[in-house]
């Protein structure tokens, strides 16, 4: 059975662009040798924390999106533990709601919050 996952993590500010390009290459390395399969990935880039963290005032944020076996998720994160340049990581295991809400934002078809409203003032009206 697959799992479908979203990782979030920050690698170090003193890499160079060559350098971040080939941690965010190896950590995918890491979940397709471990029979997972990359659906999203997504560089945010060079972003400034609210408090220093390690040191640093910034850090690179990559956000991935990948299904795989349970056991994927746990060698993992012992990679990233280990790995000096990544900073930070947060990990999450999607539901069947989560999933549902992705596929709708992937779609486009997700409602507003101003959608919603009016669908409930009509049918409080009614």
């Amino acid at each position: 059975m697959s799992d479908f996952y979203e990782v979030t993590y920050v690698l170090s500010p003193v890499l160079e662009e060559d350098e971040t390009k080939k941690l965010v290459e190896t950590v995918n390395g890491w979940i397709e040798a471990e029979g997972g399969k990359i659906e999203e990935v997504n560089e945010w880039g060079l972003k400034k924390f609210a408090t220093p963290m390690e040191g640093k005032t910034n850090g690179y944020y990559v956000n991935m999106y990948f299904s795989g076996p349970g056991a994927v998720l746990p060698v993992l994160e012992r990679q990233i533990n280990i790995h000096d340049h990544i900073l930070r990581h947060l990990a999450l295991k999607y539901d069947a709601k989560m999933k549902r809400h992705r596929e709708l934002i992937k779609k486009g078809d997700l409602p507003t919050i101003l959608e919603v409203d009016e669908t409930v003032s009509e049918e409080a009206e009614a």
